[in-house]
């Protein structure tokens, strides 16, 4: 039975490079029926809508999301983001974010192998705050930090079960202990609790400080992290700049629970400046793909295609697309 899977292409280059995920999947032999949504940041300047609760609802009955870039300079920052992004993970309890990177760090001449696990739903994202004063020199603003034990609690349990499928069976924690004494907690004691159950997986905590400077000289010393969300947003990015560039950078949106689907998209943005010029890689969105295929199942197609992204293909957009499904028909 065919995989149906609801495509965002979204802004800018996002329609090019999920065009190419979408034909190097086609081309491992995976079964997939796709229905287009258009959203992102031309549609809400078109006529305002950005996700209503109908095509939310239309969403939660597919099998995954396959999403390429959003966001346009026209529209103001954190509409698209908060009405499209957040949104999704919110209402679809996309609690974990999962990013791999495998490269050579500038510098090293060894390739790492780790694995990102950010909580995607809680923390400063959920939007608890306010300000008093607006405009005035007595203005002040809050931004809340919202963490629960559930939340902690099911992130940190999914890297110590995804560590537990790799050969180095090992997790660090990455947070601000000793500056954010309530998240800190909660999140180290959790952590603790939960690597009782996982005594054949080493585990590890490291200040987030200490760990951007790590990321840079010593990435080898990871396997998986775990981390909150503000955190996992600014490592993962770090991370992209040590493994060839975030336009490599490869990402999951996911709902380990299954009670909807999961969506899979490139870290990098939209570019509206290079769009139609052939220069977007669709290497990350053809990865983001392989991470989609893993999810359902379809585990020898999603190493297949991970394996004819190896060695990096140049050219334009299509013909990186191109090479990449050639090699696996060849395979």
């Amino acid at each position: 039975m065919a995989h149906r899977i609801a495509v965002i292409g979204g802004d800018g280059i996002g329609p090019e490079v999920t065009a190419e995920a979408l034909k190097v999947v086609r081309a491992a032999g995976v079964a997939i029926e796709t229905t287009d949504f258009d959203l992102g940041g031309q549609r809400y300047l078109r006529d305002g809508e950005i996700l209503s609760d109908a095509v939310l609802e239309q969403l939660r009955h597919f099998d995954a999301i396959l999403l390429g870039a959003v966001g346009t300079p026209d529209v103001p920052p954190g509409v698209i983001e908060r009405g499209l992004l957040l949104k999704m993970r919110f209402e679809l309890d996309l609690y974990v974010n999962q990013r791999p990177f495998v490269g050579v760090a500038p510098g090293k001449t060894a390739v790492h192998d780790f694995i990102v696990i950010r909580e995607n739903t809680e923390g400063p994202y959920v939007g608890e705050g306010g300000v008093l004063r607006r405009g005035t020199p007595h203005e002040v603003a809050t931004q809340g930090s919202t963490n629960t034990r559930m939340g902690v609690e099911r992130c940190v349990r999914y890297a110590f079960e995804l560590a537990m499928k790799r050969e180095r069976k090992h997790v660090t924690l990455v947070h601000k202990t000793n500056v954010l004494t309530y998240s800190g907690d909660l999140w180290e004691r959790t952590f603790n609790i939960v690597a009782k159950d996982f005594p054949q997986v080493k585990t590890a905590y490291n200040h987030v400080d200490a760990a951007c400077i790590y990321f840079v000289e010593d990435p080898y010393r990871y396997d998986v992290i775990v981390t909150d969300n503000l955190f996992g947003d600014i490592l993962t990015d770090l991370g992209g700049a040590v493994s060839g560039g975030i336009g490599l950078a490869s990402s999951a949106n996911l709902n380990p629970s299954r009670t909807g689907p999961s969506m899979f998209e490139p870290s990098h943005g939209s570019a509206p400046d290079i769009v139609g010029t052939g220069k977007a890689n669709p290497t990350a969105a053809i990865l983001s793909a392989a991470l989609m295929l893993d999810f359902l199942g379809e585990n020898a197609a999603a190493e297949r295609v991970r394996s004819a992204c190896e060695p990096a293909v140049t050219g334009t957009t299509v013909e990186i697309g191109n090479a990449i499904a050639a090699r696996l028909a060849s395979k």
